[in-house]
C-alpha cells in the first residue's frame, strides 16, 4: 500500500509500518464532508495523501472560522490516539482527495509498541495548536490581503496542486470575512498576474509574487511542521 505521500507514516521505521499498514483503508474524501464535528466523539484517524482538511470552530451566528488546515504532512484525529476522544473542533474537508484512514481503537490497540508513532503524533498535535494559535494572531494582526496569500500558499503545499477547485464564497468563510472582500483581492491579484481565478477553480500562476505578499505566518506554520520529523531524529 502506498504511503509515501503522507509524511506521518513514511517517518516510521519499518517496525512500525508493519503493524500500522494493515489497519489503513484507503478513501478518497469528497469536498466539504466532515469528519467529526465539535464535542464529538473521534472514533477515526485519518491520514490525509493529497486531500486538505481544515479544522474549524462554528459560531452561534451560523459562521466558521478556520483554526488550523492539515493534509499530507500530518493526520486528522490524532487527539484521539492521544486519549483525548472528544473534539474540539469541526475538522472538514477543504479540498478532495486520498486519505488513509483507521478505527481508533484498532491504531490505540498498537500505539503502544510503536514510540515513534506515538512522538510523531504528539509533535503534530503540538504543531496543530501552534498553528491555531498563529491563525489567531494573523487574524488580529495582518492585513487580509496577506492572510489571502497565506492561505492559498499553505493550500497549494498541501494539495500538491497550483490549481485547486476553491469557490471565493468558501475562501471567505474560512477567512471569516465577506466575499465582497475576497472578491476585491482576487481581481486585484488576477490584474497583476499573481492567479487566475475562474469558475470556483483558482490557479496560482506566481508562487513568488505570491510568497512576497503573505505574512510571516506562512513560514512559521511550515517551519511547525518541518521540525516534527526532525525533532524525533528522523
Amino acid at each position: 500500500m502506498a504511503h509515501s505521500n503522507n509524511r506521518i507514516l513514511e517517518a516510521l521505521p519499518q517496525t512500525e509500518l508493519r503493524l500500522v499498514l494493515p489497519l489503513l483503508k484507503k478513501v478518497v474524501l469528497k469536498q466539504h464532508l466532515i469528519l467529526h464535528d465539535v464535542r464529538t466523539t473521534i472514533d477515526t484517524v485519518y491520514f490525509p495523501l493529497d486531500a486538505v482538511v481544515s479544522l474549524v470552530v462554528p459560531l452561534s451566528s451560523g459562521e466558521t472560522i478556520e483554526t488550523a488546515m492539515t493534509g499530507h504532512d500530518g493526520l486528522v484525529g490524532g487527539t484521539a490516539i492521544l486519549n483525548g476522544r472528544l473534539s474540539v473542533s469541526r475538522a472538514v474537508v477543504q479540498l478532495p482527495g486520498g486519505c488513509l484512514c483507521c478505527g481508533v481503537d484498532a491504531i490505540r490497540g498498537v500505539v503502544a509498541q510503536c514510540p515513534r508513532l506515538h512522538s510523531l503524533v504528539s509533535k503534530h498535535e503540538q504543531a496543530l495548536f501552534a498553528q491555531a494559535q498563529q491563525s489567531a494572531a494573523c487574524n488580529i494582526s495582518h492585513t487580509l490581503e496577506s492572510r489571502f496569500a497565506r492561505w492559498l500558499l499553505r493550500a497549494r503545499d498541501l494539495s500538491g496542486s497550483d490549481e485547486m477547485h476553491l469557490t471565493q464564497e468558501y475562501l471567505a468563510e474560512m477567512l471569516g470575512v465577506r466575499r465582497t472582500s475576497v472578491s476585491l483581492i482576487a481581481h486585484t491579484l488576477q490584474q497583476a498576474g499573481l492567479l487566475r481565478w475562474r469558475r470556483g477553480n483558482v490557479m496560482i500562476r506566481d508562487h513568488n509574487a505570491l510568497q512576497e505578499i503573505s505574512c510571516e505566518c506562512y513560514d512559521a506554520v511550515k517551519l511547525n511542521y518541518d521540525s516534527i520529523r526532525s525533532d524525533v531524529n528522523v
